[in-house]
């Protein structure tokens, strides 16, 4: 089955730099999407970044342009996000998401739906960001 582990979270002063990692394991579609989200106490989930595997496109939430940077590493089945400059305000549980469309099928999300949580079908357990001096 599908599974997805978070690591990499942790404590940084403001203006520091995390890399978390979602290791992805037990599909092979090439059509697949991997999103992070976020969700602090009392707030709901919000959509980070996201990456398409087909094309390689990425997509950021406008809080993070700039400084947020996804990528991925397809020998390891492991997608990054390089969170620079971090801010109190990023503090939050970080998950990465999939969607993996059914076998041979070639359906890709659409743009409007990347930073969405309800299209996404398997979760991480999440890894805790703090951002603090």
């Amino acid at each position: 089955q599908v599974q997805l582990v978070e690591s990499g979270g942790g404590l940084v002063q403001p203006g520091g730099s995390l890399r978390l990692s979602c290791a992805a394991s037990g599909f092979t579609s090439d059509y697949y999407a991997i999103g992070w989200f976020r969700q602090a106490p009392g707030k709901e989930r919000e959509g980070v970044s996201s990456i398409r595997n087909n094309d390689g496109s990425t997509y950021y939430a406008d809080s993070v342009k700039g400084r947020f940077t996804i990528s991925r590493d397809n020998a390891k089945n492991t997608v990054y996000l390089q969170m620079n400059s971090l801010k109190p305000e990023d503090a939050a549980v970080y998950l990465c998401a999939a969607d993996v469309p059914s076998p041979g099928s070639d359906y890709v999300l659409p743009v409007s739906a990347l930073l969405r949580p309800w299209p996404y079908d398997y979760w991480g357990q999440g890894t805790q960001v703090t951002v603090s001096s």
